[in-house]
C-alpha cells in the first residue's frame, strides 16, 4: 500500500512555494535505495555543509561532480575491467550516481579526494538584494492649513 499527498489545495493558496511543494511531491515517491557508495552529510557552520563519500578505489580521473541549478550530481566509473579470474570479489568497483538536493544558493566551494574519502564543501551565499534589511520608517510634515480666505463683496447700492 503506497500513502499519496494531494498538494493541489496548497497550490491553490500559496504564492511562490511551487518548487517546495514540487520537492515534497517527489520525495514521497520513494525510488528504491542504493546505499552505495556510504556518505556523511555533515553542518560545519551556519551557512557551512560537508558530504563526504567513502570511493576507495576510484582516482580523480574515474570521478566526476556536477552541480546544475539545484542538483548535485556525483558519479564514479571505472575503466573496463581486466580478464582476471576472480576467487572473492569483495572490493565494490561499480559504476554510480549519487544525487543531491541542494537548497536555493548553495554552492560547491571544494572537493577533494584524500585516502578514498571524497569531500565536497558547500556553502549557502544569499545575495545581498535577498538578505533582509531594515526599512525606516519616515514621517510627512503636515502641511499648515491654509487659511479660509474670506469674499468681501463690494455693497454698493444701485
Amino acid at each position: 500500500m503506497r500513502n499519496t499527498f494531494d498538494f493541489t489545495p496548497l497550490f491553490r493558496s500559496g504564492i511562490g512555494f511551487d518548487r517546495m511543494l514540487n520537492a515534497l511531491e517527489a520525495a514521497s515517491r520513494v525510488e528504491t535505495v542504493d546505499n552505495w557508495p556510504p556518505y556523511d552529510i555533515a553542518k560545519k557552520g551556519e551557512d557551512d555543509y560537508r558530504i563526504t563519500m567513502a570511493v576507495a578505489g576510484f582516482s580523480q580521473d574515474e570521478l566526476d561532480i556536477t552541480q546544475e541549478h539545484n542538483m548535485l550530481m556525483v558519479s564514479g566509473q571505472k575503466p573496463a575491467e581486466d580478464n582476471a579470474e576472480y576467487l572473492h570479489h569483495g572490493i565494490a568497483e561499480r559504476a554510480f550516481r549519487r544525487r543531491f538536493e541542494l537548497a536555493d544558493h548553495v554552492k560547491v566551494v571544494n572537493a577533494s579526494l584524500v585516502n578514498g574519502l571524497l569531500t565536497i564543501d558547500l556553502k549557502r551565499e544569499i545575495p545581498e538584494e535577498m538578505k533582509p534589511r531594515r526599512i525606516e520608517i519616515g514621517s510627512v510634515k503636515a502641511k499648515p492649513k491654509a487659511e479660509a480666505k474670506q469674499i468681501e463683496a463690494d455693497n454698493q447700492a444701485a
